[in-house]
């Protein structure tokens, strides 16, 4: 009991030690336990710095970076929408090529089969580990989703899919529609989509 009463006699002792002169007027600086960010270290602008190569403090944007309310965002390549409307735009605004539906296919593959497979069916690794609620690519209603709109869930994320905006860039992501819309040709094609001098050899 003695010890316990020592102990509790030095706590309340440093306990007002610390605290117990807070309020009084004082000219040397006040003991702070947490100081709560109140000083900070920071950079003055136009002023003289040693960690940059030119020994100043304002440096340049860092390249590619983009402003907010900028003609960015009001460009259909880059948010898959219509100028000045909050309408998705109906066809991929980049040419495709056989390059970028490969590029589609590396980063589909990477990205985007764990979850809807490498056949677009909803049925990948994630599924078979307990993730039931994942859409099939050929379902009709994602079929007949404007391009932006994929584009835009992509980037941005949708239900239980997260955004994969930070992880594949502008051109990545048209590449992925692309190569989504190669999946649903794919599995949804029928010989009339075949061209007139192709049909006939199908058939036999």
């Amino acid at each position: 009991m003695r010890y316990f009463l020592a102990l509790f006699g030095l706590a309340v002792l440093t306990t007002m030690l610390i605290f117990g002169k807070q309020g009084d007027m004082s000219r040397k600086p006040p003991l702070e336990v947490f100081p709560d960010m109140d000083r900070q270290p920071k950079l003055r602008p136009q002023t003289a710095n040693s960690f940059f190569a030119d020994r100043l403090s304002s440096q340049l944007p860092v390249a590619g970076t983009v402003a907010r309310d900028s003609a960015y965002e009001d460009n259909p390549v880059n948010t898959g929408r219509i100028s000045g409307t909050t309408n998705f735009i109906e066809n991929i605004p980049v040419p495709v090529t056989v390059q970028l539906l490969e590029r589609g296919q590396q980063r589909y593959q990477i990205y985007c089969s764990p979850c809807h497979s490498a056949l677009g069916d909803g049925n990948g690794v994630t599924k078979k580990l307990g993730m039931t609620v994942v859409a099939t690519l050929h379902d009709p209603r994602i079929v007949k989703l404007p391009d932006g709109e994929i584009y835009n869930t992509i980037a941005n994320g949708k239900n239980l899919m997260g955004a994969y905006g930070a992880a594949l860039d502008v051109n990545d992501r048209w590449a992925v529609v692309a190569y989504v819309r190669t999946l649903q040709r794919a599995q949804l094609a029928n010989v009339d989509d075949l061209p007139e001098n192709k049909k006939a050899a199908f058939k036999k």
